[in-house]
């Protein structure tokens, strides 16, 4: 639910970009800046040294954050020495899509049919489902399985060291000073994270450099338009589920009574409560 008490879809229905206070219209007119820099909406999925792999559910109506479940079996990631768990708050932009029939002419691969991941790095443990402002810091591009994965580094706009990475185009420099060893840390855990499972080691694109802010924000943008088109039915998105109840002119737009109808038909788990043990998965829609 949002903050007026309408069931949304964390994939569709929040706003790329973090609205001003003068600005509530979706999406927003005005972009909330802190200095220069222009603020992104981040819905958690994955607090920080937790295990489970939790995200939001693309092809399921109003796309609710479950748990992943592969092969009849929930989903969790592996502690790689010296790390526990996830090693940021992870989760994704809303309003982004990696397009699997696009092919990146900078990795040479197609997208992973997902919103863009997000590293939060700030002190903060989040919690799943919550939604941060974030400043870009760079990307990492992650080639995973043959699929271009781009990861966002980013930091929570009131983090206290959020102000401390302020050059003007390497904010990834800034970060290798006053977090040292964190990116490092980054592209080992993303090498090395589905080994344990037997599956082979990652790779990256750019020999595993970081890219800088500007040219992430970039990604972004991109990705943000062939989302545009997946909801204007103007490119086929397959399974993905496009349902929504804020994009003005998608096709895909529900009413509210329908919206409500969606959540109040799924299983009991899912709104609300507490999760049984005979529950295999679990559900829940961010505020």
């Amino acid at each position: 639910e949002n903050a007026d008490g309408k069931y949304i879809s964390p994939f569709h229905d929040i706003p790329l970009f973090a609205a001003s206070k003068e600005d509530k219209e979706i999406p927003a007119k005005r972009s909330k800046t802190t200095g220069s820099e222009v603020l992104f909406n981040m819905v958690v999925e994955v607090p920080r040294w937790t295990n489970a792999k939790m995200e939001i559910a693309t092809e399921e109506p109003l796309n609710p954050i479950k748990h992943d479940i592969k092969k009849g079996k929930l989903r969790y990631v592996a502690n790689i020495f010296p790390h526990k768990g996830y090693i940021w708050n992870y989760g994704a932009l809303p309003q982004t899509w990696e397009d699997p029939n696009h092919m990146d002419n900078i990795t040479g691969c197609c997208g992973d049919n997902d919103p863009i991941d997000v590293c939060e790095i700030g002190s903060k443990i989040r919690s799943s489902g919550e939604i941060v402002q974030v400043k870009v810091l760079g990307v990492l591009a992650l080639v995973d399985e043959g699929e271009t994965d781009w990861k966002i580094i980013a930091i929570s706009a009131d983090d206290p060291e959020a102000q401390k990475i302020h050059g003007k185009y390497f904010y990834i420099d800034d970060v290798r000073k006053h977090k040292p060893g964190y990116l490092e840390a980054t592209v080992d855990w993303f090498q090395l994270y589905k080994v344990p499972d037997g599956k082979p080691e990652n790779h990256f694109a750019f020999n595993g450099e970081f890219k800088n802010k500007d040219f992430a924000v970039e990604i972004i943008k991109s990705t943000h338009e062939h989302w545009k088109a997946l909801l204007h039915k103007k490119v086929d998105g397959g399974t993905i589920k496009c349902t929504n109840i804020l994009v003005s002119g998608s096709p895909f737009c529900c009413s509210e009574e329908d919206a409500r109808s969606i959540v109040q038909s799924a299983p009991a788990f899912m709104n609300g409560g507490s999760v049984s043990p005979e529950v295999d998965s679990w559900y829940f829609f961010p505020k």
